[in-house]
């Protein structure tokens, strides 16, 4: 029996981050499985916030998370005074934060899986794929009014998956190597059985068709389990937008955040006025998604189903001219248009391979993403 999945609809277009967090020695530049001593410290001295640090699947990794904000602004706030107390405590631990896709030369088999039934019945299912998951993303929420809005704003936003990866694409070396990706998190995280792209699916009939066989399998026990870029989040009314690698820096989140905001609100005010949302075949989407991996800020994109194609740099100019009224209504225009000096400058992975370039030194890497957040 299919049971029904209530969406608990937004009444505004609310925001929420979560940015994802490596620790990292500051010595040595190599993970650090420290994140319980952070927890525990950030506790006892700063109780006002420990809501919002949040543990994750290993022991070197911290989730900083806004509250419901109304727009990028505050949720750069928010996330910013969160950051000032839990680096009150990282120098007496040895630590920096690292806010990168993944980490250039750091070793799998070292790291330490945090304390829980639900982590470790996830390794015990994933096994290899689970412990090599040594990346770290960033994930923003939008608030939705009405759950039939979600499954179309949901597969237009589809349309934008390489644009959002290209500019936050921060993962280009793994194990000592350049892999020759801007992301290999994107391609890291789709090996784990509920990640990866969503399926299309035209009805909210359909997704929860979809969860309760899901459910009836074994494949999953809740709902929060299917992991997929970008996914519904019933229980907050939002889409959550997944696709992004670990930001190294505030100004390049908060023109990332004001993107995919202003995108989902003119999603939204579209289907609203009585439009069609275009969307492009999943064959489509997967080779936009592996094109901006492979060549980020450089990929040629396919716009739409006739298979138009474009330098993704190129449509990004004139989507951030489109977008503008909505940024204007969102409180978000000086951090939107900062998306078009990340595409005139250069990505994270750009600067970490310039960083190794200068150097041949992989902890001078490790050095320059962690000096991006000062």
């Amino acid at each position: 029996m299919v049971t029904p999945i209530e969406f608990d609809g937004s009444p505004t277009p609310s925001l929420g981050v979560e940015w994802e967090f490596a620790l990292t020695d500051k010595v040595s530049g190599d993970l650090s499985n420290s994140a319980a001593d952070l927890f525990t410290r950030v506790s006892e001295h700063c109780p006002a916030r420990r809501d919002k640090v949040h543990k994750e699947l290993l022991r070197n990794t911290v989730e900083i998370v806004t509250g419901i904000c109304r727009d990028t602004p505050e949720a750069m706030a928010d996330l910013t005074e969160t950051l000032a107390s839990v680096r009150e405590h990282t120098e007496a631990l040895g630590v920096d934060l690292y806010g990168a896709g993944t980490h250039p030369f750091a070793q799998w088999s070292t790291q330490l899986l945090t304390e829980g039934h639900r982590y470790a019945e996830l390794i015990e299912r994933t096994q290899w794929w689970g412990r090599q998951m040594l990346i770290w993303g960033v994930h923003v929420h939008v608030g939705i009014s009405h759950r039939d809005k979600v499954l179309p704003i949901l597969g237009a936003l589809l349309n934008y998956y390489p644009h959002l990866l290209a500019l936050s694409a921060s993962s280009p070396m793994w194990a000592g190597q350049d892999t020759g990706y801007a992301s290999n998190r994107a391609m890291m995280f789709q090996q784990l059985p509920t990640a990866g792209l969503p399926f299309q699916f035209a009805t909210w009939a359909e997704f929860e068709s979809f969860v309760a066989d899901q459910k009836m399998t074994g494949i999953i026990d809740h709902i929060n389990e299917i992991r997929w870029d970008i996914r519904p989040s019933p229980h907050l009314g939002t889409i959550e937008v997944r696709v992004c690698d670990g930001m190294t820096n505030v100004a390049d989140l908060a023109a990332v955040v004001a993107l995919i905001h202003c995108l989902v609100v003119e999603l939204d005010r579209r289907l609203a006025a009585g439009e069609t949302l275009p969307q492009m075949a999943p064959w489509l989407v997967q080779e936009n998604k592996w094109r901006a991996a492979r060549y980020g800020l450089d990929a040629i994109v396919i716009l739409d189903s006739d298979c138009t194609e474009r330098l993704v740099t190129d449509d990004l100019a004139d989507l951030l001219t489109r977008l503008q009224p909505i940024a204007r209504d969102l409180n978000c225009a000086t951090e939107l248009a900062h998306v078009a000096d990340i595409a005139a400058h250069g990505a994270s992975y750009q600067r970490q391979r310039h960083a190794y370039r200068e150097t041949r030194d992989l902890r001078e890497v490790v050095r320059s993403v962690v000096t991006e957040l000062s």
